[in-house]
């Protein structure tokens, strides 16, 4: 799949559901209303649509929600996915909150996952439940650790909150280090309404990088994941640090991906609502018709994005697309 910028798509952010049983402040509102169950793609459906995704040269999916792990049965489709592994595709991988990773890790490097992305945004139990509204940190640092015994390798992502958690980024360096985690951070991005100003909260990862530097040695680091992160090897930790920069230094030119919802809906681009409805197209033309769709998404996936803090770039939140 290439789009008419000549951009090879080979990743795709697959959401199995919008639900999460956090209520994170820059990811959503705290009184969500979650899309029906019935207008989900089932199982099934999302593994031919991934059967097509292989055919077309897509490399790596990484499954999202919401919180992923909350869907019912989710572990068969996990499964599923996981047996096609091989003949160039070469990976499933997991973004969670770890609320449910205790009682699922084991059953996921099973399944053939090997790593995972956990968010935690905060090691003060207090500040974790005030950004969550409704988390507990040791649920979470629980199944952080269940997971790392089951063999998954963990990073860390840590959205970046001027006033919120600005204060902890060398103390969650530091923690992953003595962990060998991976820590990535990421700049806030305007997508959906939520009730905290999103220009209050944002801080350029420039400047953040510029503040670790005075204390750790950074070098710029070749490592790819697949995704948008430009990555540090830490000299003391021997881990890495990852920036996603939406803001501060876009990294549009360089996009591998797409996004599909759990409905079936597939955007080009995370900040626009360039999109073709797949469910419909799926259930009624086949393999044969998904294809064309796919080709008419990337011959009109944006050519960048054009976040604005001061308004959503859309309407949805980003658990609607895949966080």
């Amino acid at each position: 799949m290439i789009d008419s910028f000549g951009r090879r798509i080979t990743y795709v952010r697959m959401s199995v559901t919008d639900r999460c049983d956090l209520r994170c402040r820059y990811c959503m509102s705290e009184r969500m209303t979650f899309m029906p169950r019935r207008d989900l793609l089932d199982f099934e459906e999302i593994v031919a649509l991934t059967d097509v995704l292989i055919a077309r040269g897509v490399r790596r999916i990484r499954l999202t929600g919401g919180e992923p792990l909350v869907r019912r049965n989710v572990m068969y489709l996990i499964e599923q996915l996981g047996s096609r592994i091989g003949d160039g595709f070469d990976e499933v991988t997991l973004t969670t909150n770890g609320t449910q990773l205790a009682a699922n890790a084991e059953q996921l490097f099973a399944a053939g996952v090997r790593r995972i992305n956990v968010s935690l945004d905060s090691l003060d139990p207090q500040r974790f439940a005030h950004i969550t509204r409704r988390g507990k940190l040791d649920q979470v640092l629980n199944g952080i650790e269940t997971a790392a015994s089951a063999g998954l390798a963990v990073k860390i992502n840590m959205m970046a909150l001027a006033g919120v958690n600005d204060d902890e980024f060398h103390t969650m360096l530091a923690w992953c280090g003595a962990r060998g985690f991976d820590l990535t951070l990421i700049e806030t991005m305007p997508l959906g309404e939520v009730e905290d100003h999103r220009p209050e909260r944002y801080l350029s990862l420039q400047d953040v990088l510029a503040e670790l530097r005075q204390r750790w040695m950074l070098t710029p680091s070749l490592h790819r994941s697949g995704g948008p992160a430009r990555y540090y090897d830490v000299g003391e930790g021997g881990i890495r640090l990852g920036l996603i920069t939406p803001m501060s230094q876009n990294f549009c030119d360089g996009c591998n991906r797409i996004r599909i919802a759990a409905t079936g809906t597939v955007y080009g681009c995370l900040g626009h609502e360039q999109k073709v409805e797949l469910r419909e197209i799926l259930r009624q033309g086949g393999p044969a018709a998904v294809d064309a769709a796919l080709d008419r998404l990337l011959a009109g996936k944006p050519q960048r994005h054009s976040f604005d803090l001061a308004q959503p770039a859309t309407a949805r939140h980003m658990s609607v697309t895949g966080g």
